[in-house]
């Protein structure tokens, strides 16, 4: 099984949008981008891959019909999306539970494509001027970019979206966004952007895939506020009709601004796009059985050996394919949260990690399917391995004294079972590490120093992960801990995770594979205390933070490499995560409604913007009414 409480790539620049033909712009084509020329893309490493005058992306089919609708099942969250419920159409905020699919409403400056790691695109923004210093970024933007009333989309609305997200926006994108110190209109069509010193490319793609509101509608409104009115936007599809904790649809603007430009040719073709919520997946995939969900990515290993055999999968109305996964796994793991005292000592957290016994559950729940993470960076050459190299010990050195002796050996990975479920070797070794930590039993009773019993509680918002948790819940009281497994509701999930307000949790998150801050998001200091924010094991620790600015600061791909290899050492030799799994490929279902290009990006599965539903299959689809 896997996790979906996560991002996805895409997640770091917004959905929607299409680049201006250019032509007669230079190309950039080059690492290095040039300064004082109007640019039609930017990179972050390496080559754009698609020249000025391109028609469309290769991964669509510029002839696909439009119409139809499709309800999928979300796959990941971000920002305050809950999985199971929403209370505000404001998705870029702390306060409330967002829906999925806001972002399809608005367009951003630039666009990202999903067969490139570290591109834009221009999209309101027609072009981009750089100032020799690459600290001023001057956008000319679109005069056929408007909002859906008509009204055009202006340099002020530009100034208006940046400022408010920097100042009061969800703290992962606000984090970012911090990075502008000053952005101002110029005339009618120029927006100037100054960022700081120290910022790099990550805050540029930040900035121009953040999404840009009507700063006339937003006039007399509170942007914190909970939202239960659709904010005018921009982009390839606007709200339609909703039910606060039920549904929510979007559908497809007919006549949008940007139909014709060479990123949106042949995507967006559905007419309708429906989101339902569920209490949980079983719930979920009932749903999908009885046609109420036309699209589901299943993440449930038992669920794709022995549920999909249903009438509808047996006559072929619902098909069934697994495709590669080609994107780097995500480090997905149980995070600890070390602002709790009882974890604070990095020997009991590796302790619990050592009662984990990843091969019975994968050979007794998840029918051998995965196989044991150890790293964020699983499938990418950013995985540390062996002893550190002269490069990472360069880095390491200097903070010698603040990094555990252990990163400077073989990168930790755990240990290895026989698969019975029994942990006798496992257990000894972990009551060694307890022991020295301090800790002793009483009884049955594993005491920390304080005297006080250890006790752990996982906490979850769907009962489907039980299994596991249950398989580790057994070894960890075998050794006297007091071990449990609660499911709340989802918004009381969404409270608790937000605050911190957890013993262990589980989450899945990509690592950005191009310099971005977004990482201190999930390992800086200055993200522990931060409500909403990633860093759920509260990770404070100086010498990660000077290993993270490496990481942010790397200009080329080698530096690049060694900064996140170190990175990987300090957070492995921290065991503030016990790691899970991974496969490499994803399981899909869905009713036999539509089709797809010839040609799948690279870096995403494609289903909201690339297929399409056959003509004679709208009816089906529930677009007959």
């Amino acid at each position: 099984m896997t996790q979906r409480i996560g991002l996805h790539r895409r997640s770091f620049l917004a959905l929607g949008g299409a680049a201006v033909i250019a032509p007669q712009l230079p190309s950039i084509a080059e690492a290095e981008i040039r300064t004082q020329t109007p640019l039609y893309g930017i990179s972050a490493f390496g080559d754009l891959k698609y020249p000025p005058d391109f028609r469309h992306l290769d991964y669509v089919n510029p002839e696909a019909p439009k119409g139809g609708r499709i309800v999928p099942q979300a796959a990941a969250i971000r920002f305050n999306q809950n999985f199971n419920t929403f209370d505000t159409l404001n998705s870029y905020v702390l306060r409330g539970n967002g829906p999925f699919g806001m972002e399809l409403t608005f367009a951003s400056l630039m666009q990202s494509t999903s067969d490139e790691l570290s591109s834009a695109y221009g999209y309101v923004a027609r072009t981009v001027t750089v100032s020799d210093d690459r600290r001023t970024w001057q956008f000319e933007l679109d005069p056929e970019a408007y909002f859906h009333d008509g009204s055009p989309i202006t340099p002020a609305d530009v100034v208006f979206s940046l400022t408010t997200l920097r100042d009061k926006g969800h703290e992962n994108l606000a984090s970012s966004l911090r990075q502008i110190e000053t952005v101002e209109a110029v005339g009618d069509d120029k927006v100037v952007v100054t960022v700081l010193a120290d910022s790099n490319m990550s805050t540029i793609l930040s900035i121009v895939g953040a999404p840009i509101f009507s700063a006339k509608w937003w006039e007399g409104r509170d942007f914190e506020a909970t939202l239960s009115e659709a904010p005018l936007g921009s982009g390839p599809y606007k709200l339609g009709r909703f039910a606060f904790g039920s549904y929510i649809e979007f559908d497809r603007v007919p006549d949008h601004w940007a139909a014709r430009h060479p990123l949106m040719v042949g995507r967006f073709n559905f007419d309708r796009i429906r989101y339902e919520y569920y209490r949980d997946r079983t719930a979920s995939f009932e749903a999908f059985k009885a046609g109420h969900v036309l699209f589901r990515e299943e993440f449930t290993s038992r669920s794709w050996a022995h549920d999909y055999n249903f009438p509808a999968i047996l006559d072929g109305r619902v098909k069934r394919e697994e495709i590669p996964d080609e994107t780097p796994s995500g480090g997905q793991a149980w995070f600890l949260n070390t602002r709790r005292e009882k974890f604070s000592d990095p020997r009991v957290r590796k302790a619990i990690g050592l009662l984990f016994d990843f091969e019975w559950a994968n050979a007794n729940l998840m029918y051998n399917s995965y196989e044991r993470s150890a790293s964020f960076y699983e499938k990418t050459e950013h995985k540390a391995s062996g002893l550190p190299d002269e490069a990472e010990l360069a880095l390491m050195e200097p903070l010698r004294d603040s990094i555990p002796p252990e990163a400077f050996e073989e990168p930790y990975v755990p240990p290895k079972t026989d698969g019975s479920g029994r942990v006798r070797e496992l257990a000894r070794e972990a009551m060694k590490l307890f022991t020295e930590a301090g800790c002793k039993l009483d009884g049955n009773r594993l005491l920390l120093p304080s005297g006080e019993r250890l006790s752990v509680e996982f906490l979850d918002d769907d009962n489907t992960f039980e299994p596991h948790h249950n398989a580790y819940i057994k070894n960890l009281r075998s050794v006297g801990i007091d071990a449990s497994y609660r499911v709340v509701d989802a918004s009381q999930f969404t409270l608790r995770r937000r605050d911190f307000d957890f013993d262990i949790v589980v989450a899945r998150f990509p690592m950005p594979l191009y310099p971005h801050r977004f990482i201190k998001q999930l390992f800086g200091s200055s993200s522990a205390n931060a409500p909403g924010s990633f860093n759920l094991a509260g990770i404070a620790s100086p010498a990660i933070d000077a290993v993270l600015e490496k990481v942010i600061a790397a200009k080329t791909p080698e530096e690049f490499r060694v900064a996140n290899r170190v990175m990987d050492r300090l957070l492995r030799a921290g065991h503030y995560f016990v790691f899970q799994w991974h496969k490499a490929s994803h399981w899909l279902a869905y009713w036999d409604y539509y089709d797809k290009p010839a040609i799948r990006p690279k870096y995403d599965i494609g289903v909201l913007d690339t297929w399409w539903t056959r003509p004679e299959s709208v009816a089906a689809t529930g677009m007959s009414g």
